[in-house]
């Protein structure tokens, strides 16, 4: 039997047809919930409209964006107004929007918004309550999906920043049913087990798939953990109320690594530097010792007795010579005024006039007499000449001008 075969192509061009072929598709207008919303570098906005049950892919090009005057977001419920048609290449169908009108916010939204306000009444955001992350840990406890990226770029950073910190993976539902109580074993159980810090997250999706870190189990579980916890849900634009309540939000789960486990190449610098500055330190004190030690050697060695006497016995030296000196001088000036005085006296001394023909006349008792006035007859006068002394017996006297006694 004979059949008729088509392409994919032919498929996919016939259905475009047909929907190009219906009138309501060309121009309808739908409500609903915006979810996944992305604005592309392109300038395109990609996004989904959602209800209960359903849900729709859209498309705002780059060039219907004047019929945009709010920045939507997930969470928001809206009025879009286009066509409906198929995309061929991926056999799809997606509403193509031309105006966008802001219908208030979505279900998903109010709720957020709703326990976000009843949590923080009650405190579980408060400053006071959040725990320190430890700047040197051994052990990491991620909740997480065992098969996301996630995982993997957490443990990617941890192997590179510190090898010895253990990664310990509990494979957790991070969206769809049971995935609240999912992660909250999955936080009771690293408790348990007793690891430094616990990251909790998930990588980025819509609002609906980060949901199961909106719930209240999540949140009172993370609050009464007794092991600080980094959130880590979605990209960096994500917000939940696990981000909230934790004791520190990350954008991503990689920026949690970041902030979990201390850099040991920091680690290694900073214990370089901390060598460097302590040796300066020891250094500088040793040099310092040193110079007081010197200082009180020279103080010893001036105050040293031996060192003392010596002095005072170069000073008493130095006293004896220049006292000798001066007395030797002294010594010198008295012995040539001796000699002068010498040469004076022998000059007038009545030996060397004996000499010259002359004689030194005494009594017999040694008085000198030097006038006639001194003499009688027949008395005896010693003689005192230069070779020796003679006694003379006076015979006659005369004084100048006139005669005395006999002749």
């Amino acid at each position: 039997m004979n059949k008729n075969v088509y392409k994919v192509q032919q498929l996919n061009n016939y259905i475009g047809n047909m929907f190009a072929q219906d009138f309501m598709l060309k121009n309808i207008s739908v409500e609903g919930e915006v979810s996944n919303c992305k604005y592309h570098s392109s300038g395109h906005i990609y996004f989904s409209l959602k209800d209960e049950k359903c849900l729709i892919k859209c498309v705002m090009f780059k060039s219907k964006r004047a019929g945009i005057n709010f920045t939507m977001k997930d969470g928001d419920c809206v009025v879009v107004t286009g066509s409906v048609e198929v995309f061929e290449r991926d056999g799809i169908y997606q509403m193509y929007a031309r105006e966008i009108e802001h219908g208030g916010e979505g279900d998903l939204f109010l709720k957020f918004n709703a326990l976000k306000e009843e949590l923080e009444e009650m405190g579980m955001f408060a400053t006071e309550y959040k725990r320190p992350i430890p700047k040197y840990i051994r052990t990491l406890g991620v909740v997480t999906a065992s098969t996301g990226a996630a995982i993997r770029d957490i443990q990617n950073i941890v192997t590179r920043r510190n090898p010895k910190v253990k990664v310990i993976l509990y494979p957790a539902l991070v969206q769809g049913e049971g995935a609240k109580e999912s992660i909250v074993n999955g936080i009771n159980a690293l408790e348990q087990i007793g690891v430094d810090v616990i990251i909790v997250g998930r990588g980025g999706g819509s609002l609906e798939d980060l949901w199961a870190f909106n719930e209240r189990i999540v949140a009172e579980a993370i609050f009464n953990c007794s092991i600080p916890i980094i959130s880590a849900v979605g990209h960096e634009t994500d917000y939940t109320i696990s981000d909230f309540v934790s004791d520190l939000r990350a954008p991503t789960p990689s920026a949690a690594a970041e902030l979990a486990v201390y850099n040991y190449l920091d680690l290694i610098n900073d214990l370089e530097n901390y060598n460097e500055i302590i040796n300066q330190k020891f250094n500088y004190k040793i040099t310092n010792m040193l110079y007081r030690l010197k200082n009180l050697e020279n103080t010893i060695k001036l105050k040293n007795p031996n060192r003392l006497l010596s002095e005072r016995k170069a000073k008493i030296n130095s006293y004896y010579t220049e006292l000798k000196n001066l007395m030797n001088n002294h010594l010198a000036v008295y012995k040539y005024k001796l000699e002068f005085l010498a040469q004076n006296i022998d000059s007038k001394s009545p030996t060397k006039r004996l000499s010259g023909g002359y004689a030194f006349v005494t009594d017999k008792y040694g008085k000198n007499i030097n006038s006639v006035n001194q003499l009688e007859t027949s008395q005896e006068v010693n003689l005192f000449l230069k070779d020796g002394r003679a006694t003379a017996k006076i015979l006659e006297i005369e004084k100048n001008g006139a005669n005395y006694g006999e002749k």
